[in-house]
């Protein structure tokens, strides 16, 4: 290859892939040489082959990208890669996620009035004991096997997803479904998550975001609304359920949004965290020293450790970014990973360092989708790491994690851990 030649253009679309790892040495090539870059989409683990669409990786342009929702539609195609069936799109469309100002600012208002940073505050002694307990539980159990213990099944999620049942207001019975929820729409391109895919009459699997599968889960929703409005509580759920602006679909479809997004994005950032810090003894010694602080740590391992990995818009109209014409109608993809790496922004974008500030990484997003509950995500991740530090004097994996195969989200399916 010539001095002036620029390598090909790597593959980030694939989600087998992220099985195995971020690509950070292919979103640097992408970053350093293609910053929107064209990439194709065949058919993958039995999902059909899409038109392609283009991949933003450095951190201005997934800004740009982010807050401009004129150009760069959240409505027209929604925020997946691969295209929703036509039939399912306007369905989809009526969640707060797939919808463009001035729409989605009148559902993020109501939405937002339920999340007042005091409800969510009140939280942080439910949260702490809650993580006492699982971590007490988990290293109970590991001293009368082998001494380790998976923290993803242990702690991780059950954390995220009692966490949030309380703040949704789900009665403890019904928990379980959250989990299965959850799992079946994130982990649809996993195998190991999904379970046996459903089939259409062509034998192609069913998207698990369409009506036909979310059915249960909104008749779910009707039922709680109703005995919320019997039974008011200090809940979300109660505060939505009370709102007459909000039509029936609008409040399915927050369940919908907040069940899975607010489960996941926890769900996936905390054993990641847990994950760095193992790799990073020093940094972990610091923080149980009291010498680094929680807060900024806390956003440090978001930085390296996104819970999305990808967000998707559509371009409104023709433009241009980063120097290529971008195409009304063209699938317009923003690399949170990447952005997080750009060195442009961050020195030394692969160390960890527990006190860099700023730290305007985009792991909860930008511009007017900028992540409702990230409040609540970062108190969840404060609370669950001190108690971490608590319970375990040393944070030692017992084998290689085990990462969930999708291009979305960045899961860790399994974080086994040695317990001295």
């Amino acid at each position: 290859m010539h001095a002036h030649e620029a390598p090909p253009v790597p593959d980030v679309f694939d989600p087998r892939q992220y099985a195995t790892g971020v690509p950070h040495a292919a979103y640097r090539v992408l970053r350093d040489h293609h910053p929107v870059a064209w990439q194709d989409e065949p058919e993958v683990l039995g999902w059909p082959a899409g038109p392609g669409f283009w991949a933003v990786t450095r951190h201005a342009d997934v800004v740009r990208v982010l807050k401009d929702s004129a150009t760069y539609s959240s409505h027209l195609g929604a925020t997946q890669i691969r295209d929703p069936d036509p039939a399912d799109l306007p369905f989809i469309r009526r969640m707060m996620l797939n919808q463009d100002p001035p729409r989605h600012g009148r559902l993020r208002r109501l939405v937002s009035r339920a999340f007042t940073p005091g409800r969510i505050d009140r939280f942080t002694s439910v949260a702490r004991e809650r993580a006492r307990a699982l971590f007490a539980q988990a290293l109970a159990t590991a001293r009368t096997t082998d001494g380790t213990v998976d923290l993803v099944t242990a702690v991780t999620d059950d954390y995220a997803l009692l966490n949030l049942a309380d703040l949704l207001g789900v009665p403890d019975s019904d928990r379980g479904l959250l989990l299965h929820w959850t799992q079946r729409v994130i982990g649809y391109q996993d195998p190991d998550e999904a379970g046996t895919p459903v089939l259409d009459a062509d034998g192609k699997p069913v998207n698990p975001r369409s009506p036909a599968m979310l059915r249960d889960m909104f008749a779910y929703a009707q039922q709680l609304a109703a005995h919320k409005r019997r039974h008011p509580a200090d809940d979300v759920l109660t505060t939505l359920a009370q709102d007459r602006e909000l039509a029936d679909a609008e409040l399915e479809m927050f369940f919908f949004l907040l069940t899975v997004a607010g489960n996941d994005t926890v769900r996936s950032a905390a054993p990641g965290g847990l994950l760095i810090l193992a790799g990073h003894p020093e940094s972990y010694e610091l923080l149980r020293a009291g010498k680094a602080e929680l807060p900024l740590a806390v956003d440090e391992l978001l930085r390296l450790h996104p819970p999305v990995l990808t967000f998707r818009r559509t371009a409104a109209r023709d433009t241009e970014l980063a120097g290529r014409r971008i195409r009304a109608g063209d699938k317009v993809v923003v690399f949170h990973a990447s952005a997080n790496h750009d060195e442009r922004v961050f020195a030394a974008p692969e160390r960890l360092d527990l006190s860099r500030t700023p730290n305007p990484h985009v792991s909860f997003g930008d511009g007017p989708h900028v992540c409702l509950g990230a409040h609540f995500a970062r108190l969840q991740l404060r609370v669950l790491y001190g108690e971490a530090l608590r319970a375990l004097p040393v944070l030692r994996t017992a084998g290689p994690a085990r990462r969930l195969t999708s291009n979305f989200i960045n899961g860790i399916k399994s974080l086994t851990v040695q317990v001295d």
